[in-house]
């Protein structure tokens, strides 16, 4: 187990992150991911992360059930299959800042058009939504941030806001099984990661509490706005990780393996 000075600072950055998740359904893996890698390398913080969000998603399910898209789900799954295990196979053999920066860039520039007023007049087709579970199983399974390709096909729709984020936890309950199954496959869950896990779960819930009630306390549109700037902080904050990750190291890497 990691130091009483990086685990307080694990607890922190798991309860804002849970906030924010039980707000919005999606992010928490983004602040995670980009801000514990300062301390722990991609494969250790990773496998973690995923554990941390089907617990999430676990918690949130019974309060979004009735809402969800499952047909628009099933070919996002189909897709995500495909792509999850080249993300794994990425995550245990090469660096993936190169990737986490060029779709960081991307989801920047698509969510300020979406801010602007940019929607789609219908749900995308079977292609475009089979596309996009492709990038999004590639990019949890290598980096544990699977979710804006995603987040921008169901905010770009005119599905409800309630639609969107119940479909949104549905859906990364099943990728991050998968991506999870992966990741054992190869290795990457050991004990210590496990016991990691168990410990930072205590602040996952709280703030998963927390966010999904100011959630229900949030006018729709109001909402939706919130969900793009976040999508753009997010972005922006991962594309900074990822081109000045190596200089920003502050703590020597913790070994949980």
């Amino acid at each position: 187990m990691p130091e009483i000075s990086v685990l307080f600072f694990s607890v922190i950055v798991v309860l804002i992150a849970g906030f924010v998740r039980g707000y919005s359904g999606f992010g928490f893996s983004m602040i995670v991911v980009v801000t514990l890698s300062l301390i722990f390398t991609p494969a250790q913080i990773v496998p973690v992360v995923l554990l941390l969000e089907i617990a999430a998603s676990v918690w949130l399910m019974p309060h979004v059930w009735q809402q969800v898209q499952w047909r628009f789900l099933g070919w996002l799954f189909l897709g995500v299959a495909v792509g999850t295990p080249v993300g794994t196979q990425l995550l245990s053999s090469v660096s993936v800042s190169p990737m986490r920066a060029a779709i960081a860039i991307t989801v920047m520039i698509l969510s300020v058009m979406l801010w602007r007023g940019f929607r789609l007049k219908k749900m995308p087709g079977k292609g475009a939504i089979i596309s996009g579970g492709m990038v999004s199983g590639v990019l949890n399974g290598s980096a544990a941030i699977g979710g804006p390709p995603v987040v921008l096909l169901f905010f770009s729709s005119p599905a409800s806001v309630e639609v969107s984020r119940a479909s949104l936890i549905t859906f990364f309950l099943g990728t991050d099984i998968f991506a999870t199954a992966m990741c054992a496959v190869h290795g990457l869950i050991t004990i210590q990661k496990l016991l990691l896990a168990v410990v930072l779960f205590v602040p996952l819930v709280l703030g998963l509490y927390l966010g999904n009630r100011s959630f229900i306390q949030t006018p729709p549109e109001a909402f939706r706005k919130k969900v793009l700037i976040l999508l753009f902080v997010l972005s922006f904050f991962a594309l900074m990780h990822s081109v000045l990750g190596k200089y920003l190291m502050f703590i020597k890497i913790i070994d949980i393996n």
